[in-house]
This record gives C-alpha cells, structure tokens and sequence, in this order.
C-alpha cells in the first residue's frame, strides 16, 4: 500500500464542526518544553462558536504535562476513512490506498476556570447521551461529579489555523473512481464503507 497525494477539503467552517461533532475523539498533540506530548480525548464544536472553535477537557495532570495555553498545539480530527482495494479500479496498473478526511486545528489552548470547565462537563455528556431513551444526565449525581470536576481541567481552542485534507480518489479517471464507490458500497465485500463512499460523493470531486 503506497501513499498517494492529498488534497485540501475546501469545507467551510460549518463543515469543519460539523466532521467535529461526528468524529469528536481527536489526537492532541503539543510542542511542550519537554518536547512532544501526545493525548487522546473528546471535544465538541463551542456552543457560541464564532467560526471555527472546539470545547474540551484533560484530566488535570494530563493539561499540566501539555502545559495548556503555554505551547503550540495541534487538535487531529480523524474523520471517515478506509482502506481501498487496487481490486476496485477498471484501469491500472494501480495499487491499494487508503482514503480519509481530516482536519488539523493549530493554536494554543484556552484553559477555562471551574464554572466553564463544568459546563464543558454538563455538554459532552450531554451529546454523547441525546440518542438514548432516557438519557443520562449530570445533574442526576450533581455532588458526586462535583467532587470529581477539581480534577479535571477545561479549554477552548479558537484555532489560527485550520488544515482540512481529503484523500478521496480525486485524481482518479472517473471509472476507477466508480469502481471505489461499487466496492465501498457493496454489503458483500470485506472492504464495505459506505460512509466512506458518501464523503467521496460529497466532498472527493475530480480535479
């Protein structure tokens, strides 16, 4: 499997919170004084987002070890992706690939005070929770998460700069690009990814 070229997704800012609030387990990763420091968490699109702006939080240790608001960082949200059989394309020679959508938000965390961070608290349960029948709610164990909530550190990431890539087999012949979306969206194959052949609808247009 080889790397083939990216492309820059034009989406706009609702795009963007959009692949946010559908793909919200993201990479951070910060350039610290000690060097790199990588973690993993849920965020969410700002609820008065002016543009494009993302709410989250870190255990307290772990926003320390970022040095939170005092370093350059990069929020990694990993959108639909898969992998793509050679099998798949009418021409060739080709060989496998692997299609995605991202976005990298750089900028530096805005470290959020007790009443903001249980905010954040009180709206990512509450996304994560609209689907169910009798959602869960945090106010149901108000003292018990109260006591938890010191230990956890809140931010906002209004970013300087938003990076959003698409590799969707765009520089593809469009016959080959139809055999992907066959392969994709065939119950049938091993490789079936039908939201990954919606995104190549939507957003992966020839160039």
């Amino acid at each position: 499997m080889l790397a083939q070229p990216e492309f820059e997704w034009p989406g706009t800012d609702a795009d963007v919170l959009r692949l946010v609030a559908d793909h919200p387990w993201v990479t951070l990763v910060s350039a610290t004084s000690a060097g790199p420091v990588v973690s993993h968490l849920p965020v969410l699109p700002a609820p008065d987002a002016d543009g494009v702006e993302i709410i989250g939080h870190l255990a307290r240790p772990d926003a320390e070890e970022h040095e939170l608001g005092r370093c350059d960082a990069v929020v990694v949200v990993q959108g639909v992706h898969g992998y793509v059989s050679a099998g798949w394309y009418a021409g060739g020679p080709y060989v496998p690939t692997w299609n995605y959508v991202v976005a990298h938000l750089h900028g530096r965390l805005t470290e959020l005070d007790a009443d903001a961070t249980w905010e954040v608290l009180e709206r990512t349960v509450d996304h994560f929770e609209k689907d169910r029948p009798e959602p869960f709610l945090l106010s149901s164990v108000q003292e018990y998460a109260a006591r938890l909530a010191p230990a956890v550190t809140g931010f906002r990431l209004t970013p300087s700069r938003v990076v959003a890539k698409a590799k969707l087999s765009q520089d593809k012949p469009e016959a080959d690009r139809a055999g992907v979306l066959r392969g994709l969206e065939d119950p049938r194959d091993v490789h079936a990814n039908p939201a990954l052949a919606a995104a190549m609808r939507t957003l992966g247009s020839p160039r």
